[in-house]
């Protein structure tokens, strides 16, 4: 299995007063720190190493988790720096630590979803990245994704169309290729890299069907906390 880079370097301003003092990988989440569940999850899929990419409030991330040993994986770390570099930027920073190709999870997000499948795909497919997406008719968040007959057509983050039914799950697999020309420490978003290679049709799409759940706000922490606790009593 590849490696499972965490972008997990953001403010978190939309958690706050919560993310003042911690970072958002810390927030507890039904009784354990998020990253804890992320973590543990990965284990249980068969991955072995993950690179967490911090920024604000790095340091207590590093402290909590250490090199991983006590979740079964080998952790690295690939620190912003001063400036933060954004989804994308911290990438680059990342990729002397992430492989020739690697899957890329948000440090707010939980994704019921089969990670041998997806690396399955990207492979069977020969493209340099896939999105892994979900019909979502703009239900949990705006619908970013033209997705038709099980090819993705255009992904739009910032200037999303009506046709636009599907939405970024959270899932992705790149090669490091899509991001070895862009310079070390320059701060961009990795949509920017999504949506150049979906018009250029060089990313492939694996529907999903199961929703995704975030931490990035409060409404999404507590839909997170009621399906653990839900999960947890079963």
């Amino acid at each position: 299995m590849y490696t499972v880079a965490i972008l997990a370097g953001g403010l978190a301003t939309r958690l706050r007063p919560i993310t003042e003092t911690i970072p958002k990988a810390l927030v507890n989440v039904a009784g354990k720190p998020f990253i804890i569940r992320q973590l543990q999850y990965l284990r249980e899929q068969g991955i072995s190493n993950v690179v967490l990419c911090t920024g604000h409030l790095g340091d207590m991330v590093r402290e909590v988790v250490g090199s991983g040993v006590s979740f079964g994986l080998q952790v690295s770390y690939s620190e912003d720096g001063p400036n933060l570099l954004g989804t994308g930027g911290a990438l680059v920073k990342a990729i002397p630590l992430l492989g020739d190709d690697f899957f890329i999870l948000y440090g707010d997000s939980f994704l019921p979803v089969n990670f041998s499948v997806a690396q399955r795909a990207y492979e069977e497919s020969r493209q340099p990245a896939l999105m892994t997406v979900l019909k979502n008719q703009n239900q949990w968040d705006k619908s970013n994704v033209l997705f038709v007959d099980g090819r993705l057509l255009e992904y739009s983050k910032h200037t999303p169309r009506a046709e636009m039914v599907y939405i970024d799950y959270g899932l992705g697999i790149v090669s490091a290729s899509v991001l070895k020309e862009r310079p070390v420490g320059q701060s961009f978003d990795l949509a920017e890299v999504y949506r150049d290679l979906s018009l250029k049709g060089k990313l492939t799409g694996l529907e999903v069907h199961e929703r995704f759940y975030e931490i990035g706000s409060h409404t999404g922490l507590q839909e997170t906390e009621d399906y653990f606790f839900t999960k947890e009593k079963v």
